[in-house]
């Protein structure tokens, strides 16, 4: 059996609306959404992201994404207005990461290994 990257899927309030934010904000490309507004999905490289409309209670996720080039991403988001909740630093744990949090309190860490 041969297993691909698993892919998210994060509920929102408003499918559309996430999809744009995540291409204006954090570079994706709007994949596909259903004519409801149901559920969709956005890309970026071999990343992708899947959203689903919910109400009611809203878990967040977190998630980890690795980058050959973690400054470059830095001041790629940093220059489109991304929601930087820890800025760029060497860790104690031997990693080079930020942190960015989505419209929707979701959280990205966006690191290198050193």
């Amino acid at each position: 059996m041969e297993i691909a990257q698993p892919t998210p899927e994060l509920s929102v309030p408003d499918v559309l609306a996430a999809q744009e934010y995540y291409r204006d904000y954090l570079g994706f490309e709007i994949s596909w959404h259903d004519e409801a507004g149901g559920i969709g999905a956005v890309s970026h490289g071999n990343c992708a992201n899947f959203f689903r409309k919910e109400v009611g209670n809203i878990q967040n996720g977190v998630f980890w994404i690795f980058t050959e080039d973690v400054d470059a991403a830095f001041a790629e988001l940093t220059r489109s207005g991304a929601k930087i909740t820890d800025p760029i630093r060497n860790t104690t744990w031997g990693m080079r990461q930020f942190t960015v949090e989505d419209a929707y309190g979701n959280v990205f860490y966006f690191h290198h290994d050193l």
